[in-house]
């Protein structure tokens, strides 16, 4: 059995089927709508609200907060340390300040991800990079990605059904 193939088409049936067709037609102002007071984003200034560990009870998010934790979180950090893509950190990242901007960041996130997943030895470890998990395995990496998009992707798609009703 191709392993690799398989973990990967299980992401990429969601973000064909799924995640992708749902962001079509996303607006700059529900990218950066506020469901709520105190919530956290990416500001005009190219930063993002950010705390690790994150507060109890966790703050709302925006799409625009959603969108950057998995371009540069999920996908590009992980890219850079585990398949030789260029460096990527929620401190020096240059944040998307338009809708078509974050979708162009993501699908390309997305690829190179998904490319050097196709291709990783998945038995290996995952190394420091990964912290306390560095002796997990790179498939336990790759499920845990696909357990984030499709997470992350889902909470889009209800912010924008509530934006939709908002307006």
């Amino acid at each position: 059995m191709d392993w690799n193939k398989q973990l990967t088409d299980q992401l990429d049936f969601h973000w064909r089927m799924q995640a992708r067709p749902r962001l079509e037609g996303l607006t700059d102002d529900e990218y950066f709508w506020e469901p709520v007071p105190d919530v956290w984003t990416v500001h005009r200034d190219n930063s993002i609200d950010w705390q690790y560990p994150a507060p109890e009870p966790a703050p709302v998010t925006t799409i625009a907060w959603r969108m950057a934790h998995l371009i540069v979180g999920v996908f590009n950090m992980r890219t850079a340390s585990h398949f030789g893509g260029p460096p990527a950190d929620h401190a020096t990242w240059r944040y998307a300040m338009t809708a078509d901007e974050a979708l162009k960041q993501l699908d390309d996130a997305y690829e190179a991800w998904t490319e050097g997943a196709r291709k990783a030895d998945l038995s290996l470890p995952v190394g420091p990079a990964e912290g306390p998990f560095a002796e997990e395995p790179m498939a336990t990496l790759v499920l845990h990605i696909n357990r984030e998009v499709i997470h992350h992707a889902a909470e889009i798609a209800l912010l924008r059904d509530l934006y939709l009703r908002e307006s």
